[in-house]
């Protein structure tokens, strides 16, 4: 009989998608296979504690896009052992110890998709789907995420940076770079924050002030990002085996009656937005994009997956507006759905994230 690989699979967390995680693992666990895999489920709550999750992903499902993991008296913590690492279920009356092949981390956001969980994977010794602790870092920091691409010759939308210090002591020159460098509307978004948490669109220099404190409540650090009169492509990219190249799948468009891509419509209101796959863009422009979004994995040091988002304006003009390194994953959310029309199956994929995992050692590479 084969030995099934144990998956530590970790999801809520404490950022302001820890429900829109609580789903993800929800479809994951619909989606492995039990004669491959035995699902260890751990829970992080708001608050940060760790706890068992659950195997039953009906429960997190009828929670909806609003579901918490629930308390409960029994810890889990992640430590080393003789042949690896383990994971403890800490009870009132006894402890419980499980060898751990992998790590599935579901979690969004801040202390999730960051690198601060990737880096105490490392420090465990334990392998783990996605990206390394500088690829997740830096692709979820808005700002260092344009630098990175900058540096790499990928275009960028011009913004202008407001940190918390620079908010309190120079505000009216931010204003001012606001009004001299960009054109209007513009995109107020906190810099480390996902799902499109805490975005507002401003239309006049005189609403700008309220957008940049109201963006601060869910990150102190805001991006005033100049508006891109285009269509918003995205590209799915898995990487490769070995010293295989990164693929890139076919192109999707996110298809709008909003103005932007929301929480709300994200998750909530649904019915503002499709998904058109592929995309329909001239073949030329198409290969280019896959190109580039290869490019930004390449550029990041990317490891499992990454899906690379782009303005694409009537002109022809290519932008790179993001990248994120654990993307929506739910089955029915772009990076599965990209690969689902490249060939790949949700099943599939989750098979070759976790085998890509495996392949890798963990520590410096």
């Amino acid at each position: 009989m084969t030995t099934r690989v144990r998956v530590a699979l970790i999801y809520g967390g404490t950022s302001g998608e820890h429900s829109v995680s609580c789903l993800t693992a929800a479809s994951v666990m619909r989606a492995m296979d039990p004669n491959k895999y035995e699902v260890l489920p751990i829970g992080i709550r708001k608050d940060g504690t760790w706890v068992p999750g659950t195997v039953n992903p009906e429960e997190l499902e009828q929670a909806g896009p609003h579901g918490e993991v629930p308390e409960s008296t029994d810890r889990m913590v992640i430590g080393s052992g003789e042949d690896g690492c383990v994971v403890y279920r800490v009870g009132t009356e006894r402890v419980d110890a499980y060898a751990v092949d992998v790590a599935f981390p579901l979690l969004h956001g801040p202390f999730g998709e960051d690198g601060t969980i990737q880096g105490l994977l490392e420090m465990a010794g334990l392998s783990y789907v996605g990206d390394g602790v500088f690829a997740s870092a830096a692709g979820m920091d808005k700002h260092y995420m344009k630098v990175v691409l900058e540096a790499a010759n990928l275009p960028v939308v011009p913004y202008v940076l407001a940190t918390s210090k620079r908010w309190r002591h120079e505000r009216d020159l931010i204003l001012r770079e606001a009004q001299d460098l960009l054109t209007w509307p513009v995109f107020v978004k906190p810099a480390r924050a996902g799902s499109s948490l805490g975005i507002s669109r401003v239309e006049r220099i005189e609403d700008l002030p309220a957008a940049v404190e109201s963006a601060q409540k869910v990150d102190p650090k805001v991006l005033i990002e100049q508006g891109v009169a285009g269509r918003e492509i995205e590209c799915a990219v898995l990487g490769g085996h070995g010293d295989d190249p990164a693929r890139a799948s076919v192109l999707g468009e996110i298809a709008l009656d909003t103005q932007w891509y929301d929480y709300e419509t994200k998750y909530v209101e649904t019915e503002g937005f499709h998904m058109e796959i592929p995309a329909n863009v001239p073949e030329g422009v198409a290969d280019a994009m896959r190109a580039m979004a290869i490019a930004v994995f390449d550029a990041f040091e990317c490891e499992g997956m990454t899906r690379v988002d782009f303005f694409l304006t009537e002109d022809g003009q290519i932008f790179v507006n993001e990248h994120n390194t654990i993307p929506g994953f739910t089955a029915f959310s772009m990076y599965p759905v990209l690969w689902e029309k490249t060939g790949l199956a949700y099943t599939a994929l989750i098979d070759e994230l976790i085998d890509l995992a495996l392949e890798r050692p963990v520590g410096l590479r």
